[in-house]
């Protein structure tokens, strides 16, 4: 079976016929939060229910942090720095170079977050964040709690403020912004135990904020989890049989067979040109024939 499934000739030129899907590692219960540091030559990933981060390097898999206090979603900020989102006590937080964490959020309006799921950094060096509720609805990824807030995405700003600045989603899940940051992309994977849409939105940004969300893409088979943007504005998708690449205009371009239910991705190496990719039990990557935005 090809790893490759071409829906529009122009994705024949982004994949490349000798370079494989290669599973890098596996044996973990649900991987998650891939993000790469080219400057150490790792990635780091989540491996939610058993409550740790774990570092890939080509010499294998080592832990990074255990426990993780349920870490989901990692991304890098301005100035190189791990922030991660905590299912455990519902926060984002940023690990300073000395190893010290720094809580950035854990509440909104005098009550504590769901469960922080994904995080983006943008130029700015605000922060934004989605906060669904599955962490808190059984004790797999977390612990069970009462839901106090709704489901949005937040966005911290330099100074520390933190405002709701998306509520109109279901489950608001991956995020990603368009390389100009002229567009933020959101999937909305849908409330746990419901028949939600599910599907991914796209805003645009006016005046730092996001406005006139409307539908961009819906995944099939199942749903959008997390989302990248490449250097000419493609977005590529977690699916259920692997990862979508969809144009700008939201047609679906072509697929990357993975033969496990994929989470999350991310570009890295040496040229922001490989894709990782996270899928239940399992981290895998194929390089392509793309650069992908990527945080430093």
């Amino acid at each position: 079976m090809s790893f490759f499934e071409i829906h529009d000739p122009a994705f024949g030129s982004f994949v490349m016929g000798n370079a494989p899907v290669k599973r890098l590692a596996t044996g973990f219960d649900w991987v998650e939060g891939p993000v790469w540091f080219g400057d150490m030559e790792c990635l780091l990933f989540s491996d939610i229910p058993n409550n740790r981060i774990l570092r890939w390097t080509e010499n294998g898999v080592t832990t990074f942090r255990a426990p993780s206090d349920y870490a989901n979603g990692h991304t890098r900020d301005r100035k190189g720095r791990l922030i991660s989102c905590e299912h455990g006590l519902r926060r984002v937080t940023r690990t300073e170079w000395d190893g010290t964490i720094t809580v950035l959020a854990d509440s909104f309006d005098g009550k504590p977050l769901n469960s922080p799921n994904d995080v983006i950094v943008a130029r700015d060096g605000s922060i934004w964040f989605s906060d669904p509720h599955y962490g808190i609805m059984t004790d797999y990824e977390g612990f069970r709690a009462e839901q106090e807030l709704p489901c949005a995405v937040y966005r911290i700003d330099p100074a520390g403020g933190i405002a709701a600045v998306i509520t109109d989603m279901a489950c608001p899940n991956g995020l990603a912004f368009s390389p100009d940051e002229s567009l933020l992309y959101v999937a909305d994977t849908g409330r746990m135990f419901s028949a939600d849409p599910q599907h991914i939105r796209v805003y645009d940004m006016v005046d730092g904020r996001p406005a006139n969300g409307r539908l961009f893409h819906t995944i099939s088979p199942g749903c959008a989890d997390g989302i990248r943007v490449d250097t000419d504005g493609n977005l590529w998708s977690s699916a259920a049989d692997g990862v979508h690449c969809i144009a700008p205009d939201g047609h679906l371009m072509g697929k990357i067979h993975v033969p496990e239910l994929v989470s999350n991705i991310c570009f890295g190496g040496r040229a922001k040109h490989r894709l990782f990719i996270t899928a239940t039990t399992s981290v895998y990557s194929v390089i392509l024939n793309r650069r992908g935005v990527q945080s430093p």
